[in-house]
């Protein structure tokens, strides 16, 4: 771990069975970064993010967050530690209202009654202010996106890991809610891990990268670096 890591994964291995989804994966995340991890399908993506925040064991290695190991938490603790997790297509509750489906963000948190954080998070999201009162059902797949992510704020993390936020979504639609990420980044300090197979999109809107294939970590560099790197792109990332 390097003195200015918020997130640093060492040699980090986790298994579905024998098929090994994990292997030996190690990145640095440094606080107030915003990162892009990237591959194909099955490249170990998902199983990554699972892995950090305690939905799924690890057979080898090691996370650290700010400082300690959290790699056999339980996912409430990793999360009241301050490490969020907004899964692939969000997972809100259709059922639920905009600001019911926000106050569960906060349900692990001891003042989960104030209404700082609430009011903070609506004013991030304008569009959500005037449906607050509408079930979740009742919005666009960009709206629902912002709703993921406001309610994982709610939590108040240090970092923030996304997986997939561009799925199912327009191109327009997607370039927005990159361009909100990097703007809460640089608004709050928030640290994001932005998990895409969309790598041009997420490259172009974050600052270092780390590229996935087989469950090891095939490249990684500054952004604009990956995206200079034909052999890189053409090999791994399929534009």
């Amino acid at each position: 771990m390097t003195a200015e890591s918020l997130l640093s994964v060492q040699g980090l291995s986790a298994s579905y069975g024998a098929v090994r989804a994990l292997d030996g994966v190690s990145l640095d995340i440094p606080e107030r970064g915003l990162c892009a991890v990237l591959g194909a399908n099955g490249a170990g993506k998902t199983t990554l993010l699972r892995t950090l925040t305690g939905l799924h064991r690890a057979s080898a290695g090691k996370v650290l967050f700010a400082g300690e190991d959290i790699t056999r938490l339980p996912t409430e603790k990793v999360i009241t530690r301050g490490l969020a997790h907004v899964p692939e297509g969000g997972g809100v509750i259709v059922e639920l209202t905009v600001e019911e489906n926000l106050r569960l963000g906060a349900l692990w948190r001891s003042d989960r009654r104030d209404r700082t954080t609430f009011d903070e998070v609506m004013d991030l999201f304008p569009p959500l202010v005037e449906r607050r009162n509408k079930t979740a059902s009742t919005l666009s797949g960009g709206e629902r996106q912002m709703l993921a992510i406001g309610r994982a704020l709610m939590a108040r993390p240090k970092a923030l890991l996304l997986d997939e936020p561009s799925l199912g979504l327009a191109p327009l639609v997607t370039k927005q809610i990159f361009t909100l990420l990097r703007d809460l980044r640089d608004r709050t300090g928030l640290t994001v891990v932005l998990v895409e197979q969309n790598a041009a999109g997420a490259l172009s809107v974050t600052d270092h990268g780390y590229v996935l294939n087989q469950g090891s970590v095939a490249a990684e560099g500054p952004s604009d670096g990956l995206l200079a790197d034909d052999r890189t792109r053409h090999a791994y990332l399929g534009f």
